[in-house]
């Protein structure tokens, strides 16, 4: 990753969690901490944000409130291949005239570059997702009554009369913190009844996440394994990690993002 993007990360990250650390931003970019360490001496020099013991803080802090999880676009780029390969993926599992949830995230959110020609009926919490299908596809698209978390790009609501009683899908499809023997991790609590919600009314919880989201954890469990239908991940996931979900009786996914690439410049020529 190019610096320029690395410090737009690291900029858009202390914006929303006033301090990171540098192994949060070494994962967020795939850059060693030495990297890192030199980026933000760098941002601190040029007045940009203030260097602290461990990683660096925001220089005006945020205000409270806001969600837990990553800003979506901050996390919009980082293993962009991997999540286009997924995605796609995941569309494949749909077919015309299905009934699908897509929960909010920058995974899920990657199905949409390649819906453009179905018809199906979208419920999604999320206000890029939405927006995106309804400006360039056919699909119809229901969104819950709720407030909009612009950094997240998320529709939350806390209350039951939010229009998600009311739809049901054959599948839902989610991203995730991450997955380990435990379940499914998210970040925040507020998050996890939502999408807790909109579980309730599919049959199938399909779970798109990139290989290394089998390495990390979370304080949070949205739902043991045994809920999971499917797991879609890329070709970079280790065999112990194959092994816990096929064990667990999921129908695992691998997606490879080099086949992905190839597909993707083709059909641009």
């Amino acid at each position: 990753m190019h610096e320029r993007e690395r410090h737009r990360i690291i900029l858009s990250a202390v914006q929303e969690k006033s301090v990171v650390t540098i192994q949060d931003i070494s994962e967020l970019t795939e850059a060693s901490e030495a990297t890192i360490r030199r980026d933000i001496a760098a941002l601190h020099v040029q007045g940009r944000i203030r260097r602290v013991r461990g990683g660096a803080e925001a220089v005006h802090p945020p205000q409270l409130g806001n969600l837990a999880g990553r800003p979506f676009r901050v996390s919009e780029s980082v293993n962009i291949d991997k999540k286009r390969a997924i995605a796609r993926a995941a569309v494949e599992l749909c077919e015309a005239g299905d009934a699908i949830i897509i929960n909010g995230g920058t995974t899920t959110f990657q199905m949409v570059h390649y819906m453009a020609g179905h018809r199906m009926q979208v419920m999604t919490n999320s206000f890029a997702i939405a927006e995106h299908l309804v400006k360039h596809s056919k699909n119809s698209v229901t969104v819950p009554g709720g407030a909009i978390y612009r950094e997240q790009s998320l529709i939350l609501s806390p209350f039951d009369n939010d229009a998600i009683r009311n739809f049901y899908a054959r599948r839902m499809f989610i991203g995730a913190q991450g997955v380990g023997p435990l379940g499914i991790m998210e970040a925040d609590a507020l998050i996890i009844q939502s999408e807790q919600k909109l579980m309730h009314q599919a049959d199938e919880l399909v779970v798109m996440v990139d290989s290394s989201k089998f390495s990390r954890r979370s304080s949070l469990i949205l739902c043991a394994l045994d809920r999971v239908s499917v797991v879609i991940t890329d070709d970079g996931v280790s065999e112990e990690a194959a092994r816990m979900i096929e064990s667990a009786g999921i129908r695992l996914v691998v997606a490879s993002p080099v086949a992905q690439a190839k597909e993707d410049s083709s059909s641009v020529a």
